[in-house]
């Protein structure tokens, strides 16, 4: 018998269709392989970025586009590609017709979507932040572009309604003389730099709304970066109000990851051109730039608190000078950055004449001064003095009064009401404090409580509370008006807006809701506590502060700061005055060598860590190595690097080669963080 002869093999019906299916992918796999060996006749190499945070590999690849692929891997767009063995996620950056690789490319993996969501102008002004914060541009291009949503990006983006007649900028802008000549540049297309400082009472939303009319007015779009979701409510509805619905889009993590990527995929298709949002804005990827604005850029929500921390402030300056777009720094008060700008010839001033700011409202600052203690024998021991009562008695026969107090919560430390030691946990030695009037202390580290302390030192079983919190302040003032409503806003009790009746609003930096038609009075407790801070930048933060506060207050209303009147951060509260204050502390600063006089950089890690990257990094010769000293974290150490301001460029060209180095090397990993808010 021939093997012809023999039988056929029946084979289970298990076994046949494993086979059967084994032969389907094979032939799947031929037929894939067959079809990327076909590369596009059209730019056929595509450069690609990608999604890895190594510093050694924060460069462009080159890929082959297989004909399948060469309609959908347009710059922008989200590709699969394979990478050292593995599935690897980037973009699109160009294509091309030809590669500088002699050998042969290898075809792109998978194309992701053929939505381009990394514009050219994204993706160069994320090289431009990794670059200027000694990063990595794959952490940036993570912040600039919201993750997928297939559902959402395959749904048509709605165009936007015709513009309406829009009301004069002019006038909006009338009080401020400085700003003619920069609405002018703007409305010719042209790239004007300002920072703006706005007077007390000011409805700075509805200005930003007529800037941005006006930009949209000539073609152009807008960026509008806010510190927080109550800002960006604010200027949204000042902007749906002045254009009407479907002209802007607010860009912020409250709505979720669907309506985000939505409003994303708005402003990347050219449906929308003006954006408002938190510091991730500052990234929107608006055609046609033609404004970026940032409203109190003082504000520590506008620094990143991811890798390479870039500072939304430095994001938008980079942004306007690569796209040649006009920037504004807006705010209540100014900072030493925004002064420095000034200095440089950068950026003009634009602010209210000196008769303007008296009108708007008046500022006093109350203390222990000869004049207080004859009218007032306690009022350098009294935390709310008389002439705080006289202030808040008056408000209320206007309308609403806002009392600034630096803690929320009750009363946060206690101390010993005889010899003022501190009141310690015994169990855990933590800090002792009350959260009611009528709860015992408790722990504020283990919650235990203690109904029975006696004071350590002195035996006294009687306590006092150096700082009082929110709670404790609104029941002081309920007690001293019983007839007024006191409500609370703090922490996570934000209220975002109260109405224009009378009633006492006890609120935290940052937490003051705002008055329908303004505060009448405005008065600011423990001011000493700001001041206080151990910071670089305690007196520029306290000044901020205030300012946004008494900010609030109603054109013609009172505001009252409680504290010493010789401090030069109220002296400058008084008199209005944030620009002479930060021109101060701008000189200050230099003196010491300081930023933003000088280029500062702090490395944290392990100290060996430490040691290896000083055996890397080839520092500029007028730099400055000071440390390493003790970090935050247990077993870590810092360096800190300081240069010239000329040479910061250089110093960060030299901490991204150091941790390129490093990177390749795989030694253990450092933190890098550039010009820092804080040292």
């Amino acid at each position: 018998m021939t093997p012809s002869d023999e039988p056929a093999l029946e084979l289970p019906g298990l076994v046949r269709d494993k086979v059967a299916e084994g032969r389907a992918k094979a032939a799947a796999t031929r037929a894939r392989k067959a079809a990327e060996a076909q590369v596009a006749d059209v730019d056929p190499v595509a450069r690609v970025v990608l999604d890895l945070p190594l510093a050694h590999l924060d460069r462009v690849f080159d890929y082959a586009v297989p004909v399948a692929m060469a309609d959908g891997a347009v710059p922008g767009a989200r590709v699969k590609v394979r990478f050292a063995g593995q599935d690897v996620d980037g973009y699109v950056v160009e294509r091309a017709a030809a590669s500088e690789h002699q050998g042969r490319l290898t075809p792109l993996r998978r194309l992701v979507s053929p939505e381009p969501v990394l514009s050219p102008a994204v993706g160069d002004l994320c090289r431009l932040v990794a670059d200027r914060y000694a990063g990595v541009s794959a952490d940036v291009r993570r912040l600039a572009v919201p993750p997928r949503h297939a559902t959402t990006e395959r749904a048509p983006t709605p165009p936007s309604p015709p513009l309406r007649a829009l009301p004069g900028c002019d006038e909006a802008w009338a009080a401020y003389p400085a700003a003619t000549a920069f609405l002018e540049h703007l409305r010719r297309g042209d790239a004007p730099r300002a920072v703006w400082g706005a007077g007390p009472g000011e409805d700075w939303p509805h200005l930003l709304a007529h800037l941005a009319a006006a930009t949209l007015a000539a073609g152009r779009g807008t960026i509008i970066c806010l510190p927080d979701h109550r800002d960006v409510a604010r200027t949204s509805a000042a902007l749906q109000a002045l254009l009407g619905e479907g002209q802007h889009v607010a860009l912020t993590a409250e709505p979720g990851p669907a309506a985000r990527y939505r409003d994303f995929l708005a402003v990347s298709r050219g449906a929308r051109r003006i954006v408002v949002g938190t510091r991730s804005a500052a990234f929107a990827p608006v055609h046609d730039l033609g404004l970026v604005v940032i409203w109190d850029d003082g504000d520590d929500l506008h620094a990143e608190p991811r890798a390479p921390y870039p500072h939304a402030r430095e994001v938008l300056l980079l942004r306007s000078e690569h796209e040649r777009a006009a920037a504004l720094v807006g705010g209540f008060a100014r900072t030493v950055e925004a002064e420095q700008l000034l200095r440089s010839g950068w950026a003009r001033a634009i602010a209210l004449p000196r008769d303007a700011l008296r009108s708007r409202a008046r500022i006093a600052v109350t203390g222990a001064s000869d004049h207080e203690l004859r009218r007032d024998p306690h009022a350098g021991t009294a935390r709310v003095p008389r002439e705080a009562y006289d202030a808040l008695r008056w408000g209320l026969q206007h309308g609403p009064v806002l009392v600034q107090t630096p803690r929320a919560g009750y009363a946060l430390r206690l101390a010993c009401e005889r010899c003022r030691t501190p009141a310690r946990c015994a169990a855990c030695t933590g800090p002792l404090q009350l959260s009611g009037p009528t709860t015992p202390p408790r722990c504020r580290w283990c919650a235990t409580e203690a109904p029975a302390w006696r004071c350590p030192e002195c035996g006294a079983s009687g306590l006092r509370a150096p700082v009082l919190g929110d709670a404790r302040t609104a029941d002081e003032l309920g007690r001293a008006f019983p007839s007024t409503p006191v409500i609370t806003s703090s922490g996570e009790r934000v209220r975002p807006a109260v109405g224009p009746e009378p009633r006492i609003v006890v609120a935290t930096p940052g937490a003051e809701p705002v008055a329908e038609g303004g505060y009448a009075a405005v008065v600011l407790l423990d001011t000493w506590w700001a001041l206080a801070r151990d910071s670089m930048r305690a007196a520029e933060e306290a000044l901020r502060r205030w300012s946004n506060a008494v900010g609030l207050v109603r054109p013609g209303g009172r505001a009252l700061a409680v504290g010493d009147p010789g401090a030069s951060a109220l002296q400058a509260l008084v008199r209005w005055d944030p620009g002479a204050f930060a021109a101060r502390e701008t000189e200050e600063r230099r003196e010491a060598r300081l930023p933003p006089a000088a280029r500062v950089a702090t490395i944290t890690g392990q100290p060996g860590a430490l040691d290896d990257l000083r055996a890397l990094l080839s520092l500029p010769e007028a730099a400055e190595v000071l440390g390493p000293l003790p970090a935050e974290e247990a077993d870590e150490e810092r360096l800190v690097v300081r240069v010239p301001r000329a040479q910061g460029a250089a110093l960060a060209r030299a901490l991204a080669e150091a941790q390129r180095l490093r990177s390749a090397r795989k030694m253990e990993p450092v933190r890098v963080q550039v010009d820092p808010p804080e040292l």
